[in-house]
C-alpha cells in the first residue's frame, strides 16, 4: 500500500492558491479514477484507488499546512504504511513555475509543511514531489502573501499543463518507485 499526500490548507478561502497545489494534484488523481474524498480516521480526508496492483491512499491533511505531520502520521499508523511508501506533494517557491522535482529524501527547503512532517516522523527519509510555483519576476509582496495568493491567469494556464504530469509522476512513484519516477519526470514540464 502507498500513500500520496497532497499538502494544502483546508478552508475554502485557500482553494486555488499556489500553496494548495498539493491538494490540486491528489484531487486530479482522484478525479481521474472517478472517486472523491471523504473524512478519514484522523484530521485528513482520503480517497482510495487501485493503480495496477497497488492500493493507493490519497490524502489531504485537514490541518493547516504547518501541522501536516499530524495527519500524515495518523494515516500511516492507521493504514500501517512505512515511510518508504509515502510521497508528499507540495509547492516549492524556489523552483521555477512549470518544473517538478522528485526526491527520495531531503530537507524541508523552507517549506513549513515538509518541516512539520520531518519533525513528526523524526526523519527526512520519505519521497516528495515538489511543484515549482516560483517566478522570475520580483515578488512585490511578502513570500507568505505570494504563496497564499491565487494563481494569475497566466499561471493557471501553466498549471493546467503541469497538474496532469504531476498526477502521472505520483502514480509512477506508486507503481514503480521513486527512482523510476525521478528518471522520468525530473525536468521542466513547460
Amino acid at each position: 500500500m502507498k500513500l500520496i499526500a497532497g499538502l494544502g490548507n483546508p478552508d475554502s478561502r485557500h482553494a486555488g492558491t499556489r500553496h494548495n497545489i498539493g491538494f490540486d494534484v491528489v484531487e486530479t488523481i482522484a478525479s481521474s479514477f472517478g472517486t472523491g474524498f471523504a473524512a478519514g480516521k484522523g484530521k485528513y480526508h482520503m480517497a482510495k484507488i487501485v493503480h495496477g496492483r497497488e492500493t493507493v491512499i490519497l490524502l489531504k491533511p485537514m490541518t493547516y499546512m504547518n501541522l501536516s505531520g499530524h495527519a500524515i502520521v495518523a494515516a500511516m499508523n492507521f493504514y500501517k504504511i512505512d515511510r518508504n511508501d509515502i510521497l508528499v506533494v507540495c509547492d516549492d517557491l524556489n523552483l521555477p513555475r512549470g518544473t517538478i522535482r522528485l526526491r527520495p529524501k531531503g530537507s524541508a527547503g523552507g517549506q513549513n509543511g515538509l518541516k512539520h512532517i520531518i519533525e513528526s516522523l523524526g526523519s527526512d527519509e520519505f519521497a516528495r514531489l515538489r511543484v515549482g510555483i516560483g517566478t522570475d519576476e520580483k515578488v512585490a509582496c511578502s513570500f507568505s502573501s505570494f504563496v497564499l495568493g491565487k494563481f494569475t491567469e497566466d499561471e493557471k494556464k501553466t498549471m493546467a499543463k503541469v497538474l496532469p504530469v504531476c498526477a502521472e509522476a505520483a502514480l509512477d512513484f506508486a507503481k514503480n518507485g521513486i527512482e523510476h519516477a525521478m528518471n522520468r519526470y525530473n525536468k521542466p514540464m513547460v
